[in-house]
């Protein structure tokens, strides 16, 4: 077999071999890509004021108790400590997704008489999200994110 093979052979299989490469990387790798977005429309404003997240981040690990997060079917139930309410009684919260920013949730609750709140299901598409919840307490900024799956 190889006696028959020339170096016109060869370089027929070599182009071949590199445009079926090409035509791979113009129609399949992207593919793949498709689900990734960026992480905010303002990245270069937020990372100007990212000191701040990390301040408020800092603040929520020296509480003694940090507020929970409990799964229940009527949506993601979260529950602060009685010993910290935040002023007004307002949490910001963000339910942040990767793959798709049209999933994104983001709002301002009022805490209950239970120092709880819900978010509805009806908001939350099924998926992977990280849930950052945002607070306010004694003049102090507190942030604390955790990563939740949602089936």
């Amino acid at each position: 077999m190889f006696k028959t093979f020339s170096w016109g052979h060869g370089v027929v299989v070599a182009l071949g071999s590199f445009i079926a490469f090409i035509l791979f990387m113009i129609f399949i790798f992207p593919n793949g890509q498709k689900n990734s977005e960026l992480v905010s429309d303002n990245y270069y404003e937020d990372e100007l004021v990212y000191q701040e997240v990390i301040d408020a981040k800092n603040n929520a690990e020296l509480l003694p108790e940090k507020p929970t997060y409990q799964k229940e079917p009527a949506g993601i139930k979260i529950i602060f400590p009685l010993a910290d309410v935040p002023e007004n009684r307002k949490v910001n919260f963000e339910l942040f997704r990767t793959d798709d920013a049209n999933l994104d949730v983001k709002k301002e609750l009022q805490l209950d008489a239970a120092n709880s709140m819900t978010i509805p299901k009806q908001v939350i598409a099924q998926g992977s999200y990280t849930l950052k919840l945002k607070w306010v307490q004694n003049k102090k900024p507190y942030q604390i994110d955790y990563d939740v799956l949602w089936n």
